[in-house]
């Protein structure tokens, strides 16, 4: 260290005094008299230094991310939500990477889609993650509430929204359909709440149950905020839920440390109009898919044929494809015909008058078992396709007429009679295949539960 004379004590005092004579003559009066209240003792407040925050690099929002989770990161816009609840269920998906990986590789055909939605709308891109808490991204879900899709519409609010529900088709459980109905769901919930914990609680509560536990708490003078409602246990676990899904996928680190897919931020799938009726199982073969993948992004088809004004969604990558092999196609594209049933008689017995598998008209017609079709119900069958009738067909909605079997009275000599069933009994319709257009449950209130599969409420 070099050496360096030190001052004298006479110096160091004149250094001082020079000083602050300098000081007195460059702050004016004023300045000393508010410097000198602004320090007086009773004025201090002691603040806590904790440690120095770690900021996140800058986002460039100029630049279109490749990975689609810093695209839904960058549209993060919900006040985040704090409690033993976000951390227990942030905990346990953690606890569960390989169920994580595998909810995230089912949504990566919609996610793109979702995401382009929500941005067009201006709505936070948190709700992209919603459909991990309702049916970890399962098109086919279906909760006892009888709640079907991504998005976990119930009957009575599918159709408010305008989800078609038929013999045909259910579009609650159609990827396009049933996001667009689930955003100006929301949008709607969010302008009449004006919150987004308050418009996710009506999501899954209902409506006019948050709004009625609003006004409770504003009557009694209390906070009407998310975190201070009395709801279901359901309710108050289902916004946690998404806040540690969104804790999770907002933090790059973790999805690394947790292994969780990339998705690329680019469009995955497209619609095309088809010019007539085309069966499921051609429709993949000529997109050169296999059958699960078709119906993945075609869920909603509950019949084995895709009627021409549904269309059909198929991988980006697979549109050419599909296109070359439909313009070489020289047989029909649908191998199913109609039947109309002439007399009341069993599936089994119109089967075998045409040479079919009993069990392949019941699935294809989405009947209950072998019953007893009336006159006039008309039977999808397998066949040659005929496009004008299989149009005309779609026309008339369900087709079947189920008929109770005769009932049968044991005669007084040991014999038995025939007697006719109430006529009152007669006309019933048929069910459809899938469980998704079953009979709702009882005035379920608003938006229905989440499906079967997310995290137990206690974690157990």
């Amino acid at each position: 260290m070099p050496f360096s004379a030190r001052p004298s004590r006479f110096g160091r005092l004149f250094g001082v005094a020079v000083f602050c004579a300098l000081m007195g003559l460059a702050i004016p009066a004023s300045a000393e008299e508010s410097t000198e209240a602004s320090i007086r003792p009773d004025a201090l407040i002691p603040l806590e230094i904790g440690h120095a925050p770690i900021h996140s690099a800058a986002i460039d929002l100029t630049v279109t991310p490749d990975n689609l989770w810093d695209r839904i990161r960058n549209g993060f816009a919900m006040n985040d939500l704090s409690d033993d609840l976000v951390l227990h269920y942030q905990q346990w998906y953690q606890n569960r990477p390989d169920a994580l990986r595998r909810m995230v590789e089912r949504s990566r055909p919609y996610l793109f889609h979702i995401v382009e939605e929500l941005e067009a709308r201006g709505m936070p891109s948190e709700l992209a993650l919603l459909p991990m808490v309702e049916s970890s991204f399962n098109p086919m879900a279906y909760s006892p509430a009888h709640a079907a899709g991504l998005w976990q519409f119930i009957p009575a609010t599918g159709r408010r929204f305008n989800l078609e529900q038929n013999w045909w088709q259910d579009e609650r459980r159609d990827v396009v359909a049933s996001t667009h109905a689930a955003l100006d769901y929301l949008q709607n919930i969010y302008d009449m709440h004006g919150d987004w914990h308050l418009a996710l609680a009506s999501y899954n509560w209902g409506e006019g149950a948050v709004k009625r536990a609003v006004d409770r708490n504003e009557a009694s003078g209390l906070p009407a905020d998310y975190a201070s409602l009395r709801m279901p246990n359901e309710t108050r676990h289902y916004v946690p839920k998404l806040q540690a899904l969104k804790n999770i996928f907002g933090n790059p680190a973790l999805v690394a440390m947790l292994h969780l897919p990339q998705i690329a931020n680019s469009p995955y799938f497209t619609t095309l109009e088809i010019p007539q009726p085309i069966d499921i199982k051609t429709a993949a073969r000529l997109a050169g898919m296999s059958l699960d993948e078709f119906r993945q992004l075609n869920p909603s088809h509950n019949r084995p044929i895709i009627k021409a004004e549904a269309g059909v969604v198929l991988p980006a990558d697979r549109v050419d494809t599909f296109h070359h092999n439909l313009r070489n196609h020289q047989a029909p594209l649908s191998r199913w015909d109609i039947y109309t049933v002439a007399k009341p008689e069993r599936v089994d017995q119109i089967a075998s008058r045409i040479g079919a598998s009993t069990a392949e008209l019941i699935q294809a017609n989405g009947l209950p078992g072998n019953v007893r079709l009336g006159t006039g119900s008309r039977l999808l069958v397998p066949g040659d396709g005929n496009p004008d009738s299989l149009r005309r067909f779609g026309v008339d909605g369900s087709p079947i007429i189920i008929h109770p079997e005769p009932r049968v009275r044991v005669a007084k000599g040991g014999g038995s009679t025939k007697a006719r069933a109430p006529a009152k009994a007669a006309n019933k319709k048929a069910a459809p295949a899938s469980r998704a257009t079953a009979k709702p449950a009882a005035k379920t209130a608003g938006k229905p539960a989440a499906a079967r599969k997310a995290p137990p409420k206690n974690g157990r």
